[in-house]
């Protein structure tokens, strides 16, 4: 025979009698060949490590603290056939991967798990607060099943805030009903602002951002979303992943809530299925170097108008996220992006409506100045990037950067169906003074169908507007334009023709600068042909600019020594290069 039999060794198997040590035992002889589990239910009353490989007949009961660690033929199958039940075959599987380093991955083994409440990945584990070394969840699925347990939980408390203290509510009331990472509404906070942690003796919420415009007292409206994975309770979690895992979300359940710090957290050829309100969570640093590469994302609210839509795919706190490769279909937003240094390339994202309505919004919001970031290759559909700083608690221009570091390269932008008003990238200022000092925009296609826009391009004033005088570095190159009114580019060349004689020619690059802005520099000109003279001779006069010129500041005065007439190509931009 190649295997033992737990029951050689003392095995019982009543469901009382305490069997550990006949386990250990017969893994011990078995000595490389297999070990058989008949039928019966064996009690392990402590912590069983089993080197050889297992085969079940019988069943496991433990106690929830104790851990069953099967070395050899670790996969949630053997937990299943060790503990007859799936959820409880995974939460004894996981239990035995944090506390181990002999297996880097948890295989689901095409399982598809019914969940029917939250799973808190620290409290199933027990024993760990922080994990830090590489570990891969794969090939499986995760069902939420329609539940109570599902429902968020929404707590209305009056809070003080003060710019001196940014990432702090004070006296707040009702704080212990207030659940760390809820999401915090009120007039002033940003988008995806969360409670990272609270105090309930001192009355005190650490926020995950801080808030642009709520200073004083007044009230906040607290949401604690429910997630199929919940990692929040650990300290630290790094390296994790899941790789071709359905969260199959239903309509009823969110994805993911990080940890509240780690980093390099990784989704791979994943789908995330309808989430109710979120897929991937971050309320706090869990999220820095964060990796989404060939994801599927199904909004769960995909027959809704857009504006009654809520849900949002992916926000991100820290640096460094690389999200690549992906497809999001009909969230409210598709990623909120906050720090620097990310990198989108190769996604799909849209966000239209069946009825046609003319409402669009922004599939990708950048809510940090300097961003340092890359958008390359994307399909950028019925929806725009919005780029704010509604995550700073002095949003008026100081001693700091100002909106910059973005590289919009090599995307298709696509609109169906939407209002002439409609721009595909705007930036808001949620305060006065700051102006655009490094953006490139750069062999990208714009294209409107159904409806002629205006422009590509605009500054969302509702709160403040850009200081078109200290533009810096801008760049509009060549891009395609269809059915857009007004093209932008940055620097621009114009052809300027006088059939008469003029000592001082007014030009104007209105419309073509972006954001509207002034015509701050002169790049250069060329006489096409020849300038004529009163006279109808030839003539080769020196020209001189005064630029910012007009009641708009979007002209230049070309000057003279005498009147002349001819054709002139001018180059002219809104920004100063250096």
């Amino acid at each position: 025979m190649d295997w033992v039999d737990v029951r050689d060794f003392g095995a019982i198997g009543d469901g009382s009698t305490d069997d550990s040590a006949a386990f250990e035992a017969a893994d011990t002889a078995a000595n490389g060949q297999r070990v058989l589990v008949p039928k019966g239910t064996y009690f392990l009353g402590d912590h069983v490590t089993m080197s050889s490989e297992v085969r079940f007949s019988g069943q496991v009961i433990m106690p929830d603290d104790k851990r069953l660690h099967i070395l050899r033929n670790f996969n949630l199958d053997t937990y299943y056939d060790a503990f007859g039940d799936e959820m409880l075959a995974f939460q004894k599987a996981v239990q035995a991967f944090f506390n181990s380093n002999e297996h880097e991955a948890l295989d689901l083994c095409g399982r598809s798990l019914k969940v029917t409440s939250p799973l808190d990945m620290h409290a199933i584990v027990g024993n760990q607060t922080d994990s830090t070394i590489r570990k891969v969840i794969r090939n499986g699925q995760f069902n939420a099943w329609a539940g109570s347990d599902w429902d968020p939980e929404t707590v209305t408390s009056s809070a003080t805030y003060s710019t001196s203290s940014p990432l702090e509510l004070t006296n707040v009331s009702n704080i212990s009903q207030i659940q760390i990472g809820s999401l915090v509404q009120a007039n002033g906070v940003g988008r995806e602002v969360y409670v990272r942690d609270k105090n309930n003796a001192s009355g005190r919420i650490t926020l995950s951002q801080p808030l642009y415009d709520a200073a004083g007292t007044q009230t906040y409206t607290f949401t604690r979303f429910k997630y199929l994975i919940d990692f929040m309770s650990f300290d630290r979690v790094a390296k994790f992943i899941f790789q071709e895992v359905d969260f199959r979300c239903n309509g009823v359940a969110s994805a993911i809530m990080l940890a509240t710090d780690g980093d390099i957290f990784h989704c791979r050829d994943c789908d995330f299925t309808k989430p109710k309100d979120r897929a991937i969570t971050s309320i706090g640093w869990g999220c820095q170097g964060m990796l989404v590469d060939r994801c599927n994302f199904i909004s769960s609210e995909l027959h809704q108008d857009v504006a009654t839509r809520e849900s949002i795919g992916i926000n991100v706190n820290a640096n460094d996220a690389k999200i690549r490769n992906s497809r999001a279909v009909r969230f409210k937003h598709f990623l909120v992006l906050h720090g620097s240094g990310h990198v989108i390339i190769g996604n799909h994202w849209f966000q239209g409506d069946s009825a046609g309505t003319a409402l669009r919004t922004a599939g990708l919001i950048f809510t940090e100045l300097n961003l340092k970031t890359t958008v390359t290759g994307n399909y950028i559909d019925n929806s725009f990037i919005e780029w704010s700083n509604e995550h700073d608690a002095f949003p008026d221009f100081s001693a700091e950067y100002s909106f910059g570091g973005l590289t919009l390269s090599d995307n298709i932008f696509t609109l169906n169906n939407g209002s002439t008003l409609f721009s595909f990238l705007s930036i808001k200022p949620n305060g006065p003074g700051h102006f655009v000092h490094g953006l490139s925009v750069t062999n990208n296609v714009f294209r409107s169908l159904d409806v002629r826009i205006d422009r590509v391009e605009k500054v969302d004033d509702s709160i403040a507007t850009l200081d078109a005088g200290r533009m810096r570095n801008v760049t509009f190159d060549g891009n395609t334009f269809n059915n857009v009114d007004q093209i932008t580019v940055n620097p621009v060349t114009l052809i300027f023709e006088r059939t008469a004689t003029e000592k001082n020619w007014v030009l104007e690059f209105a419309g073509y600068l972006p954001f509207e802005g002034d015509l701050r520099r002169i790049e250069g000109a060329v006489v096409e042909g020849f300038l004529r003279n009163t006279s109808n001779s030839e003539v080769f006069p020196m020209m001189s600019f005064n630029f910012n010129y007009g009641p708009d500041r979007s002209q230049c005065r070309m000057n003279f020594p005498d009147p002349v007439k001819g054709k002139v190509h001018v180059t002219g931009r809104m920004d100063n290069p250096i």
